[in-house]
């Protein structure tokens, strides 16, 4: 069985540094609102920015397999969180902007669906609490 480890290490103040299993690191604080300096990503919107990026990393080699050409592609992730405490987001929604000529949107809507319905591991696990919304936007150049 497949499992990922990371390490996080507490550097000053709110601010954290974790690392992933290739060895990158990012910067996690807090905002200056919650005693942090602002100098790292927040939490809870790298999630958000996991989700974008596994599906971003299903789509690109799917439109490759399908010989389907995009110029561009731009995932925007809003997490909308719940009221009470711990807050966590109860909505989420993905809009995947396409940019191109003579975009192929059947074959680009097919290459969503797969890592939306079968690929995608980070969305199948924001489905676990949340109602996940998806959207495709075209624009043709």
């Amino acid at each position: 069985m497949a499992s990922h480890t990371v390490t996080t290490v507490w550097k000053e103040n709110m601010q954290f540094e974790t690392d992933n299993p290739s060895g990158h690191k990012v910067f996690i604080d807090a905002g200056k609102e919650n005693g942090g300096n602002s100098d790292g990503l927040r939490p809870k919107a790298m999630m958000l920015s996991a989700l974008a990026g596994c599906s971003g990393l299903d789509i690109i080699p799917l439109l490759n397999k399908m010989r389907t050409s995009i110029t561009d592609l731009k995932m925007e992730v809003t997490g909308e969180l719940t009221e009470e405490h711990p807050k966590y987001y109860h909505i989420v929604t993905v809009d995947y902007h396409f940019y191109g000529t003579d975009l192929n949107e059947d074959k680009i809507n097919k290459a969503v669906q797969l890592s939306v319905d079968k690929y995608c591991g980070v969305m199948e696990m924001f489905r676990k609490f949340a109602e996940v919304k998806i959207t495709s936007h075209f624009h043709n150049q």
